[in-house]
């Protein structure tokens, strides 16, 4: 039914606004599927449909609730428009309170008579008739788009239907935007309860099982002094014990320092980088220069990531060296890791890369890897130092 209108409406037009049209929804279209910042859009399909339409005077508008709406993007030809981000009471008699009240297209061939907040100000401005079609986003009223005209001519009666190509661009526009916000909020959970699991596990492990171990350690001492002379066959069998001991909390040292490293947590990145090069089974050339402590989630990511190359490298990768190189400014933590293994690295196979892509993408990030089957393996990520 839909395309049937639609084809009807355009009988109506003449080539040039056909052409015309069809050309400004393919380049919404374009910035749509390309998922450009949400802002970008707005201003773009304000401005289009604007053009395309004719209007004097265009503008976007997302409710907020019932009784309030805020603008998103405005364009106009007569006049400063009105600032983006002002908020509006949804109130009185015109095209903005109609839509919000019934959620349907709507027209007003004369602004004489409008009222609210909104309409005297484009009364003020010349407007003489306007139309607006609901912007709806998974079955729910989102917002609005309006053109106005400040001619006495009427518009065009299919202009409702033409405004709703633009509309519709808008809603998809935006469910996009709010998927990809809800998946990246998603991973920033995740991450955060990995974190908070790790340090809780590392400060359960050095207050419980390594307190314990100690604790035993002091007994076996204790006990060690109680033995008689002569006794070597006891002696010897409790110093094996005690140097069992002491290899389990060597070993559960390990063990919590993967969890959680608390030198990152004390020291920041570089001392932090710096151990885990040297515990390395293989070499590590390691070039970070010093800098000023970053953001804990940055610092958390930039460890993991070398962590887990340097890890990989080594169980998987057969490889002899690996050049870890961290450059840290301003704008982006960038590091760059090499090294000189088998290659074939493969995220999609399961691997711990998969949730470092999930870091890295969580604060913004890019990751990128390059492991060709008997090449090595090259990856490059980088982390915006600030808001995401």
């Amino acid at each position: 039914m839909a395309l049937l209108i639609g084809a009807n409406v355009r009988r109506g037009m003449d080539e040039h606004d056909h052409v015309k049209e069809h050309e400004a929804l393919r380049l919404v279209a374009t910035l749509v599927a390309r998922g450009v910042p949400a802002e970008e859009i707005f201003a773009a399909v304000t401005e289009q449909a604007a053009a395309v339409l004719d209007a004097d005077i265009a503008g976007l508008m997302r409710f907020e609730s019932k009784e309030e709406m805020t603008t998103l993007a405005t364009w106009s030809r007569i006049g400063e428009p009105a600032p983006v981000g002002v908020r509006w009471a949804l109130e009185g008699d015109n095209i903005s309170a109609e839509i919000a009240r019934t959620g349907r297209p709507a027209r007003r061939d004369s602004y004489d008579s409008a009222t609210g907040p909104l309409a005297d100000i484009s009364r003020g401005l010349g407007v003489r008739q306007g139309v607006a079609a609901p912007v709806v986003v998974n079955g729910e009223l989102w917002g609005l788009l309006a053109m106005f005209t400040a001619r006495e001519q009427p518009l065009a009666p299919q202009t409702e239907a033409r405004l709703a190509d633009f509309t519709d661009l808008l809603a998809t526009a935006v469910a996009n935007a709010e998927s990809r916000n809800e998946l990246a909020a998603s991973r920033a959970r995740i991450v955060a309860a990995a974190d908070d699991a790790r340090r809780r596990i590392e400060r359960d492990l050095h207050d419980g099982a390594q307190q314990l171990l100690v604790s035993v350690g002091l007994q076996l001492r204790a006990a060690e002094a109680e033995i008689p002379p002569g006794l070597n066959t006891l002696r010897q069998a409790l110093a094996k014990a005690m140097q069992g001991l002491a290899d389990a909390q060597s070993e559960l040292q390990k063990i919590a320092r993967g969890i959680h490293p608390a030198i990152l947590a004390e020291g920041g990145l570089t001392p932090a980088l710096k151990t885990l090069a040297r515990r390395s089974p293989i070499p590590v050339a390691l070039a970070v220069a010093p800098h000023a402590r970053l953001p804990e989630q940055l610092e958390v990511a930039a460890y993991y990531v070398v962590s887990e190359a340097l890890t990989n490298a080594a169980k998987h990768g057969g490889a002899s060296l690996v050049n870890v190189d961290v450059q840290v400014s301003d704008q982006a933590v960038k590091i760059a890791i090499g090294d000189n293994g088998s290659g074939g690295a493969d995220p999609a196979k399961g691997s711990g890369l998969i949730g470092l892509m999930d870091r890295v993408a969580t604060l913004g990030g890019t990751f990128a890897i390059d492991s060709p089957p008997g090449a090595g393996t090259d990856l490059r990520v980088e982390l915006p130092v600030g808001p995401a």
